[in-house]
């Protein structure tokens, strides 16, 4: 795959994904009209941000206030790359690239944060500064249940790691990673009851000053950070492409619509958490149950 098909297939991957989460949330949210309310929102709603003026703020880091969304969007990109949609289509199946996801991942705080502080206003600086202590208690729960699904394959490519699921998945063998990397992974895209630095009670917080494109993009970009994240937790907990009958592209692209959806709904399902809240569920909860889950996916190796 040359770059440009590649930025191409990647670009598909994801704008089809972000339209997909724009649909579910409208739908799960009960809007009016239903499914075919819903398929007309993102369009109907991009539209009329794309003709939007942009909001300005006094003194704003101008540079940095235009990088956070293209920044959270590269990185949607970036964590993608590693992850092979067949045996032979891959954009970079690179040797470590569950490294390169997981980094990929955790940089999204400098995102966030970027978006925050850039404005120069003081609810979206609270919502960066709400983020960072999520991250550091996010973070390596999040980090340890994706390596461990290397443990079985004896490699950090994603490749191998789904080839090594030929038999039996990795939610079977490691039945604790899944629910931490759909935990954590919701705190990363901050969806759903981990939506923190946006909070109601800080005005829409990280996004208060954004508008027009700008909050558009930021919105595209939010929304292919958790088609990122489905499309790896497809192939490193529930064996990517393996599958009877179908292709492998058809068993990636179910399995991943599949965590997407459950990744939307829990939106809706569940109420937003307090910082704090999650900052002690976070170290006290999730960390302990990553570390078991190390421990005995270590074991059953051995």
């Amino acid at each position: 795959m040359n770059p440009v098909q590649a930025v191409l297939f990647i670009g598909v991957v994801l704008g089809l994904g972000a339209y997909l989460v724009a649909v579910l949330d409208r739908v799960f949210a009960g809007a009016p009209g239903g499914l075919r309310s819903g398929l007309m929102w993102p369009i109907r709603r991009t539209a009329f941000l794309l003709v939007q003026r942009r909001s300005e703020t006094e003194r704003p880091d101008a540079e940095a206030w235009a990088l956070a969304p293209a920044l959270l969007a590269a990185l949607a990109a970036v964590g993608l790359t590693a992850v092979p949609f067949t045996p032979s289509l891959a954009v970079a199946d690179v040797s470590a690239g569950i490294v390169l996801f997981g980094a990929a991942m955790i940089i999204v705080m400098v995102a966030v944060f970027l978006q925050g502080w850039s404005p120069n206003s003081i609810f979206p600086l609270i919502a960066a500064y709400r983020f960072a202590a999520m991250a550091l208690s996010f973070g390596i729960p999040f980090s340890l249940v994706v390596l461990t699904t290397a443990i079985p394959a004896e490699s950090l490519s994603v490749g191998a790691v789904v080839a090594s699921q030929e038999g039996l998945w990795n939610v079977v063998r490691q039945p604790l990673g899944l629910p931490v990397y759909l935990v954590t992974g919701a705190a990363v895209a901050f969806w759903g009851p981990f939506r923190i630095p946006e909070g109601t009670d800080l005005a829409g917080g990280t996004a208060l000053e954004a508008s027009g494109p700008t909050l558009a993009v930021w919105r595209i970009a939010r929304a292919g950070v958790l088609v990122t994240l489905s499309v790896m937790g497809a192939a490193i907990f529930l064996g990517g492409h393996l599958g009877p009958v179908l292709p492998g592209w058809a068993w990636t692209s179910v399995k991943s619509v599949a965590l997407l959806t459950l990744f939307v709904w829990s939106g809706h399902a569940f109420a937003r958490m307090r910082v704090e809240r999650f900052v002690w569920f976070g170290w006290v909860i999730l960390l302990p149950i990553a570390l078991v889950d190390v421990f005995a996916s270590g074991i059953v190796a051995l």
